[in-house]
């Protein structure tokens, strides 16, 4: 096998019909990735540490309580969204993005695995009225402007061990971006979690809104 599937590793705990689901997603992409891309050619064989588990490194941070809602913004071919709505089927997601093609990949792919925890729109942040949990995403943006642009979706009634907030997988040196911030943001680095040399320099970033 190819590409390396090693989510039972990292999150022991999956039934086998989560197992399922995350090994179905491979030969999904690379289906769909020929006919409209959404993940670069050559990263499709690093499908799993570079997208489903980056995307799972949000589980390292919280452990969404069941009715929690969720919103990915920028969600691409459905990260983090998928990875995470089949980890918390309880919970739910509603991903979007601007472009049609990606939300079309993303809605195939959830379908084939019988997700039935997520919905999936064409729009943009700024169009989205209700409230939820909290948003996730993998950076799309620089952060000032993604906690502007959601503010308006964060729900004040909180359920969860984290505050209502946004959850942003980056990269790089947050410093500058996260000083706004201090006193209401946690930044972990993922390579204390995940041991692939790919998260040497991926972080997760919380910040409570």
């Amino acid at each position: 096998m190819a590409h390396d599937n090693n989510i039972k590793t990292y999150f022991p705990e999956i039934t086998p019909r989560q197992e399922e689901q995350f090994e179905a997603l491979y030969d999904l992409y690379s289906d769909w990735n020929s006919k409209i891309n959404v993940i670069s050619r050559k990263d499709i064989e690093n499908l799993y540490p570079h997208h489903v588990l980056h995307s799972l490194g949000i589980a390292k941070l919280i452990h969404f309580r069941p009715g929690t809602e969720i919103m990915d913004v920028g969600t691409g071919g459905g990260f983090p969204g998928i990875p995470l709505a089949i980890l918390f089927p309880e919970t739910h997601f509603l991903l979007i993005d601007s472009i049609g093609k990606k939300i079309k990949v993303a809605k195939a792919v959830a379908e084939a695995i019988g997700l039935e925890n997520v919905t999936l729109e064409q729009k943009r942040a700024e169009e989205v009225k209700e409230c939820f949990d909290f948003v996730v995403s993998r950076a799309v943006m620089p952060l000032k402007d993604m906690v502007r642009v959601i503010q308006k979706n964060i729900k004040k009634k909180q359920q969860n061990s984290l505050p209502n907030g946004l959850i942003y997988l980056k990269g790089g040196d947050l410093e500058e971006e996260l000083r706004p911030y201090k006193r209401f943001a946690i930044c972990e680095d993922l390579r204390d979690y995940f041991k692939d040399e790919y998260f040497d320099t991926k972080k997760i970033v919380f910040i409570a809104l």
